[in-house]
């Protein structure tokens, strides 16, 4: 039997365990602020009726959905999703293309991403349910089509029966390169063909061996090739559910030297959506209000009316906030005995009354309060006049002990315990807490470097160059082709030009295609020192790719650094948060923090100092490695401190519990031996150290 202040000393804030940063609803659990099912219902009715219309007459439709910040713009894809995916494919497009030379491509291969994802209550990924789905492969049975196993099996073993059989079936389409598109389709039946028949799908550059496996000799490597694949999808599902775009953060499109998107090019794919090729698809396009106020004059008026349907996300009511408040506090409520009065406790009806007199808000707002508040009852607790607890212990029960009351006991704090950090103090752990917990997602979605496209790579070391206030960062140091898998800038500490190369490319052609633009630079002055960054190999002696490389690599000021991932989740975990600041939903502090804040409390916070590709590129100073090999624990003990930091009290379990859930091969007794560490380090301190171990609570120490 505990009671529910006892829970709320020991527990994290909830309301700061909700992500409200914009996310790919395929790459992580969305939060479940949306469960109240009213909010942005009329929404969520009216799009569900255009996706019915697309899937009647298979005539691709545009809706915008604006929005002002903290509305629910990213959620709400996410929410659609999880309802409509039995009725529609669902892809997540984050708007974020290197330039508007790449934006068909881009769109590609997040397509392709989001297909191969399983769908909740399905075995199989919805790439290979929409193959199942096609016309050619189904069989009608009066008023439901039913795949057909038959001739699914007897294709599937004979690849150019496979290849004939789609041929004459679409062979009204007009479909881009049959053969080649068929047969990679065919590949995608075949397990041990089918991750390379997905890369080969969403564009990578293949090596020559596995371009051999799918009987191919080209790559997607162009925007044309790229619509062209991507309408292939239309033209062979008109019987079957539509596909669903959903391009989120439009606010993270390149901008133009005005200062203003560059958003043309991205209406101008649109409007080819709406075209004959590209049929039975519902393109959704989140965008926050202001940012299309401002942007809407650049956009061609045909563009404009591709839109064909405008949908604003209203603000809700105080009931509904209250119901947010009420599911957030929910969990807390379930385990305290005698049980709150109220479901919000331990806030109230008349702080959002008194906060939104109007009786309306946001969902962001409603949160932001609520976690405000909640932290402020926690502290005040804690807080009192004599700076005594009062803490409610429960015993080790029996059955017979269930009812029985709980033991009390006094606990006098110390004049060097910190219930409330600083505001400064405040923001930078909670900044690196949201770091932490970013990277950590990061990590799980990146395995390997090759996942990312070369273009996306560049621009991430890009980005952090900018917020390390490194001076003269321009695109697009080698010309043609592959332009923008480079950049150069000026060396922080000499007056020189420094560029930078990074291509994963497999394909030795491509490779080639890179160095030959790189001598070029090099031979025209463009730059006094080249860094290529490539983790994969660079062929033989035989190959001419290898050549230029070794003339331009070896004995020379030039260098070629091997990426290691972490570097890559470093810069991928900046880039994310970048795109959720330029969105104004990167929240620190309660408040949604500008790029230049963020730049700020990257400096403040050296985080980016442990990036070892910057270190490499002399940006940031060499730090030493860790030592005997081990698992370098400074990162969870550094999350430790921060986490107490922004929690004022806490209990010592649930620290322990929040570090081995964010840090996977964590063991308990590591956290605990971590604790122990900051606690002689006097960064912390245990309140009640002669209690047990699942009763003992832990706060900050003044300095």
């Amino acid at each position: 039997m505990v009671n529910i202040d006892d829970i709320i000393r020991r527990e994290v804030n909830p309301f700061d365990l909700i992500n409200i940063k914009p996310t790919n609803f395929w790459e992580e659990k969305q939060d479940s602020l949306l469960t109240v099912d009213s909010i942005h219902q009329s929404a969520i009715a009216e799009i569900e009726g255009l996706l019915d219309l697309v899937g009647t007459d298979h005539r691709s439709r545009s809706v915008l959905l604006i929005g002002d910040p903290g509305s629910g713009k990213s959620h709400l894809l996410g929410r659609l999703k999880r309802t409509l995916n039995s009725k529609a494919f669902f892809v997540y497009v984050l708007c974020s293309w290197a330039d508007s030379s790449y934006v068909w491509r881009h769109v590609l291969r997040y397509t392709v991403d989001s297909l191969i994802q399983i769908p909740q209550g399905q075995q199989e990924s919805q790439l290979i349910l929409w193959l199942k789905s096609l016309s050619a492969f189904t069989k009608r049975n009066l008023t439901q089509r039913i795949f057909n196993d038959n001739i699914w099996d007897l294709l599937q073993t004979d690849r150019q029966k496979f290849i004939k059989h789609l041929k004459d079936t679409y062979k009204q389409a007009r479909i881009y390169n049959p053969d080649i598109f068929f047969g990679v389709l065919h590949d995608l039946t075949e397990p041990e063909l089918y991750p390379i028949a997905c890369e080969w799908l969403r564009g990578d550059s293949l090596s020559e061996e596995s371009m051999q496996a799918l009987k191919i000799k080209n790559c997607i490597d162009t925007e044309d090739a790229a619509k062209n694949i991507l309408a292939n999808f239309g033209k062979i599902s008109t019987e079957t559910q539509p596909i669903v775009l959903c391009f989120d953060n439009l606010d993270s499109i390149p901008k133009l030297p005005d200062g203003l998107l560059d958003i043309q090019p991205f209406f101008d794919v649109n409007t080819t959506i709406h075209g004959d090729n590209l049929k039975n698809f519902l393109v959704i396009i989140s965008a926050i209000t202001q940012t299309w106020k401002i942007n809407i004059n650049r956009i061609q008026q045909a563009d404009r009316a591709g839109i064909h349907r405008l949908i604003q996300l209203k603000h809700i009511t105080l009931e509904q906030a209250e119901a947010l408040w009420a599911y957030l506090l929910k969990s807390l409520h379930k385990t305290a005995n005698p049980q709150p009065k109220s479901p919000i406790f331990p806030l109230n009806k008349q702080l959002l009354e008194l906060n939104f007199p109007g009786g309306k808000t946001m969902p962001r707002n409603t949160l932001n309060l609520g976690r405000q508040e909640y932290q402020q009852y926690k502290l005040s607790i804690l807080n009192n006049k004599t700076k005594t607890l009062i803490i409610n212990l429960p015993e080790q029960t029996s059955d017979q002990q269930i009812n029985e009351k709980p033991k009390t006991i006094k606990i006098k704090v110390d004049k060097d315990i910190s219930t409330k950090p600083t505001n400064t103090q405040d923001k930078e752990a909670e900044f690196k807490l949201i770091w932490q917990q970013e990277y950590t997602k990061i990590q799980n979605k990146i395995g390997k470097v090759s996942l990312l496209a070369a273009p996306d790579l560049i621009q991430m070391v890009q980005k952090a160059l900018e917020a390390l206030q490194v001076q003269g960062v321009k695109p697009k140091l080698i010309s043609g082709t592959y332009a923008s898998y480079s950049l150069s800038y000026q060396h922080p500490g000499k007056q020189e030009k420094v560029g930078i190369v990074w291509t994963e490319d497999a394909n030795m052609n491509s490779f080639f295609n890179v160095m030959n633009a790189c001598q070029k630079a090099i031979q025209k002055s463009l730059c006094q020192t080249l860094y290529l960054i490539r983790i994969g190999g660079v062929g033989n002696a035989k190959l001419a790719g290898y050549k230029i490389y070794s003339q331009i690599f070896t004995g020379t000021m030039h260098i070629h650094i091997k990426p290691n991932l972490p570097s890559v989740h470093y810069l991928a975990t900046y880039d994310s948060l970048v795109n959720s600041a330029l969105a104004q939903e990167l929240v620190v502090g309660s408040k949604a923090i500008t790029l230049q804040e963020l730049q700020s409390l990257i400096c403040e916070s050296n985080i980016l100092d442990k990036c070892v590709l910057l270190q490499d590129l002399g940006i940031v100073a060499k730090q030493k490695p860790d030592v005997n090999g081990k698992q370098d624990l400074r990162p969870v003990k550094d999350f430790l401190l921060n986490l107490v930091q922004t929690q004022g009290y806490m209990g010592v379990p649930t620290l322990i519990l929040q570090a081995t859930s964010q840090f996977s091969g964590v063991k308990e007794s590591e956290a605990q031996h971590l604790i122990e560490l900051l606690c002689q380090d006097k960064k912390v301190k245990i309140i009640n150290p002669k209690s047990k171990l699942q009763d003992q609570l832990i706060c900050l120490l003044t300095k």
